[in-house]
């Protein structure tokens, strides 16, 4: 009897481990520390591999290099349940030196920046690269409102399970603080 329960058991606990690999997100690897996709006062595009989205984001911020930032990023490819990608597309540029809240349009993911620094307002204009999958993506979309919480804090923030995803970003700009 107890071959038969092992028999019967064992690829429900195959199946199940299979399945947990596609919900959980394991660390994400940016690199070593001093791998940044820019550098201060510096453009720079990012676009994960196909089939990817952005995951993870990583900042620090050095008001001595300009009031910026040096940005790195995580990929991973979405979630199966999303389908293949169906397009991949440039949102409009978010200009420096203002505030703005951007979200993919079309239901899309966030899979690339692109950015470039303007010393005259000592701030970046963003562009997002979006991709939209062949299965809708779920909307309980929320903003997250912890990271950072002031404009100098440095910045770590990863999304841990799978079908959470990242849609969009949100700035505030200062003239005082730049």
């Amino acid at each position: 009897m107890d071959i038969f329960l092992l028999c019967v058991f064992l690829p429900l606990v195959t199946v199940a481990w299979g399945q947990y690999s596609d919900y959980y997100y394991g660390p994400h690897n940016y690199g070593d520390n001093d791998e940044w996709v820019n550098v201060y006062r510096q453009g720079f595009n990012f676009q994960c591999p196909h089939g990817q989205v952005i995951v993870a984001i990583r900042s620090v911020f050095s008001k001595k290099e300009g009031s910026d930032r040096l940005w790195n990023y995580a990929c991973m490819p979405a979630s199966q349940s999303l389908g293949e990608p169906t397009e991949c597309w440039w949102e409009e540029i978010n200009r420096a030196g203002t505030e703005w809240y951007q979200t993919c349009s079309n239901n899309g993911l966030v899979a690339g920046f692109q950015s470039q620094y303007f010393p005259s307002v000592l701030d970046r204009e963003w562009q997002f690269y979006c991709c939209r999958y062949s299965r809708r993506c779920p909307y309980s979309c929320w903003l997250t409102t912890e990271y950072p919480g002031h404009y100098g804090e440095d910045m770590d923030m990863m999304m841990y399970t799978y079908d959470y995803y990242i849609r969009g970003a949100t700035t505030t700009f200062s003239a005082v603080h730049r």
